[in-house]
């Protein structure tokens, strides 16, 4: 049965009430991270060994983030949303597998750019360019569907609380540099609530040493109203 995400979204989350949203943080940490991506490789000064090798490094970080992302959408929100609506992640599921030959293809043209000399990487980070634009293009609109028709079902199928289990189960499974590369981009990425709320649980149930890593990290990445307004909260919740 396929289910209308308009009427769902409607009867799941009614106007003024905020339900729990899986793909809200890492989606935006995802969005950040491309757009940072793509703005390097349109700037870059192909001259420039250093700069260039930097910016390839950054596609091919942005790389491993988007295939990490995909395994764990399959692993663990696709067979959730299968459970109430079956068939209703096919579509996502196929264009996860075209996203992986995308992020093959993307992290050779991007490590062939590092192996060029200077007057040979000029054609070859144009074209670099072109493959990331579709690629973020393509994404972002995945990304949406994702928020609006997977959440639909999501919403209609689980309490707040099964999908936090969901999602407390998906964190789990991410080794411990990759969630902090993850946050990298998180944070700075989200909005002041959203920040303080993530901080909040991470004081709350990772270890101390996480946290405090995790506080460093937010310090390093956030300009100085945002950590003002970071500190505030967590000092107000303490």
């Amino acid at each position: 049965m396929k289910f209308d995400s308009e009427e769902l979204t409607a009867i799941a989350q009614p106007e003024g009430t905020v339900r729990w949203d899986m793909y809200a943080t890492i989606h935006k940490a995802l969005r950040a991270c491309m757009c940072d991506a793509l703005v390097a490789v349109g700037r870059m000064d192909t001259d420039d060994d250093l700069e260039c090798a930097q910016t390839c490094q950054s596609v091919l970080g942005l790389m491993d983030f988007c295939h990490s992302h995909v395994q764990h959408e399959n692993a663990f929100v696709h067979p959730a949303i299968e459970q109430h609506a079956p068939g209703e992640s096919a579509r996502a599921a196929a264009e996860h597998v075209e996203h992986e030959a995308d992020i093959a293809r993307i992290a050779a043209a991007a490590t062939r750019l590092m192996g060029l000399p200077a007057a040979l990487r000029r054609g070859e980070a144009h074209r670099l360019y072109h493959q990331l634009s579709r690629f973020v293009a393509h994404n972002f609109e995945h990304m949406l569907m994702e928020e609006h028709q997977h959440n639909a079902v999501l919403w209609a199928g689980f309490s707040d609380a099964q999908l936090q289990g969901i999602e407390d189960a998906l964190r789990a499974a991410i080794p411990p540099q990759e969630m902090m590369e993850d946050l990298r981009w998180m944070l700075p990425a989200l909005s002041p609530a959203e920040r303080a709320g993530l901080m909040r649980g991470m004081r709350e149930e990772a270890p101390l040493p996480a946290f405090s890593a995790a506080l460093a990290l937010a310090r390093q990445h956030l300009n100085a109203t945002q950590w003002s307004k970071l500190e505030g909260a967590l000092a107000q919740a303490s």
